[in-house]
């Protein structure tokens, strides 16, 4: 049972298709959470990413890991809509095997430091319980920029 649906997602992240790649939270606590990407063979990157032997990109499992931790930050943060988490950095990234059409990843990130506006969280990434991927991601909370319409 999802804690959050896509659609729950959707209103806390601002990314949409093709860049969101959080599809469930399946759990969240103050400082942990479990997050879920079903990877189909009909994902836009798998038709250059190696054609004839698909496989996601680990940069967007490092991706995905950084929108599961987001997703903690920003369901804390009071007026979430007028923020953005960004991805600051990834430390010690590390790729086990694989993601292939048809796996279903399980994300989960653990807060290590959080400070106002800068959270740093281990993320780990499994299929079938094995790790896939992990890394360190730091993230830093800003101010969402006013649309351009409103600046000028």
């Amino acid at each position: 049972m999802a804690v959050l649906e896509n659609i729950d997602i959707r209103d806390i992240l601002p990314h949409r298709y093709p860049m969101l790649l959080v599809d469930r939270i399946l759990e969240i606590e103050e400082d942990r959470i479990v997050g879920m990407k079903n990877v189909t063979a009909n994902e836009p990157f798998f038709m250059g990413h190696f054609p004839e032997y698909p496989v996601m990109p680990g940069v967007l499992i490092v991706e995905a890991m950084a929108q599961v931790g987001g997703v903690l930050v920003l369901k804390t943060v009071p007026d979430r809509k007028s923020k953005l988490v960004l991805f600051a950095s990834i430390e010690e990234a590390k790729f086990r095997r694989p993601v292939l059409p048809g796996d279903t990843l399980i994300i989960e990130c653990r807060t290590l430091k959080r400070k106002e506006t800068v959270v740093k969280m281990q993320g780990t990434a499994k299929v079938n319980g094995q790790v896939v991927a992990e890394g360190v991601v730091m993230c830093k909370l800003i101010d969402r920029p006013a649309p351009a319409e409103a600046q000028g």
